[in-house]
């Protein structure tokens, strides 16, 4: 099979979708590569590496899709990316379809087989593509939201850790999962008063077994989420519903009652997002204000530290890589319900559950497409 991967054209973002390392254990299973120019100058991998790894080096990234039998990216298409999809063509990437109708519209009529990463599960019903994005993300929340925090960016004026004699910030996380977990470590490690919220007894187990005294840990309900949103110098939304648009958890008339100068936020924004108020940032213009209260709404957030997002990714996105190469799709997602449930889109049809409801799309079994 012939795997293609072009240079992301999304605001900031960095990634690539395979890096050197991964092309060698491609074209050692006799596959071949074709990298557009500069795919990897984010990471600090030079097309020479690319060549060394036994890749082919493509000028545009029209050549990489023209040729290829299957698109390795990180981000969703763009507009532009998607026109360039054709019938039967595999793209293998993250895709966040349920907020995203007009992507959704353009893989439905261009007859490409989607899988996301997002929605890939394991034998514990876990994410595992989505995993290592989220541990990123969550520890990468509390430093944005720490610097948004600073008086010069809008914020209160308030150091997370606070020094001897004046109180820390108080931190709030919403969600106890993968994001919200590793955003609660980052900031019980600055030192900073840290509420977790969330609904399922067996996290709400875990997380007080592993913080103790260092985290309070709360059921939430809407008056338990009222009150603590209300107090926060920092709000962490780290909900997610897998391959579903988010909940709108804080609504806008919490977010009046919120100090100003507070900050939130929004990790699940690649879902539509947990505030009522949240909108898609980017890296280049990262926040912005309602009600005097602070948004921090990157999309990509993982693209801000590129070289380390990579490789974690491709930790775990290559063996399926692999499987789709060396079988084809139909035959890899037969011998694997794990990654048969990536499938989002195929010939046209919707097939993941949770997309055509939000979208009002029929939706189709995936297996209908990988029985022989």
């Amino acid at each position: 099979m012939r795997i293609g991967v072009p240079k992301e054209i999304k605001n900031h973002e960095y990634r690539v979708g395979l890096t050197p390392e991964s092309v060698s254990e491609l074209v050692a299973r006799g596959h071949s590569v074709l990298v557009e120019t500069s795919a990897g100058a984010g990471i600090g991998a030079v097309d020479d590496l690319y060549v060394t790894a036994g890749a082919e080096i493509a000028s545009t990234a029209e050549e990489v899709f023209a040729r290829a039998d299957m698109i390795v990216k990180v981000k969703e298409p763009q507009a532009g990316e998607r026109k360039l999809l054709r019938e039967g063509q595999i793209l293998y990437t993250y895709l966040h379809l349920a907020p995203d109708p007009e992507q959704t519209k353009d893989l439905v009529e261009s007859g490409a087989v989607c899988i996301a990463y997002e929605t890939v599960t394991d034998k514990n019903g876990g994410l595992p593509l989505l995993k290592p994005m989220s541990q990123v993300a969550g520890r990468m929340s509390i430093q944005a939201g720490a610097a948004a925090l600073e008086k010069a960016h809008g914020g209160r004026g308030v150091l997370l850790g606070g020094v001897p004699g004046v109180a820390p910030g108080k931190v709030v996380v919403i969600g106890g999962g993968v994001v919200g977990f590793n955003a609660a470590q980052m900031a019980v490690g600055l030192h900073a008063d840290v509420t977790i919220l969330d609904r399922n007894p067996e996290v709400l187990e875990r997380l007080e077994n592993h913080f103790e005294s260092s985290a309070k840990v709360i059921y939430s309900t809407q008056a338990a989420l009222e009150r603590h949103v209300s107090e926060a110098d920092l709000v962490i939304g780290a909900v997610l519903v897998p391959g579903a648009a988010a909940p709108k958890l804080v609504t806008r008339k919490m977010l009046t009652q919120m100090q100003p100068g507070a900050v939130i936020a929004d990790v699940a924004i690649d879902q539509g997002g947990c505030f009522e108020t949240s909108k898609a940032t980017t890296h280049a213009d990262p926040t912005y204000v309602v009600d005097d209260v602070v948004h921090y709404c990157v999309a990509n957030m993982p693209g801000g530290v590129a070289r380390t997002s990579t490789y974690a990714l491709n930790n775990v996105t290559l063996q399926h890589a692999l499987a789709i190469a060396d079988k084809g799709w139909k035959s890899a997602l037969d011998a694997d319900p794990h990654l048969r449930n990536g499938l989002n889109v195929a010939d046209g049809k919707v097939t993941f559950r949770a997309v055509a409801e939000n979208l009002g799309y029929e939706y189709v079994a995936p297996e209908t497409y990988t029985v022989e």
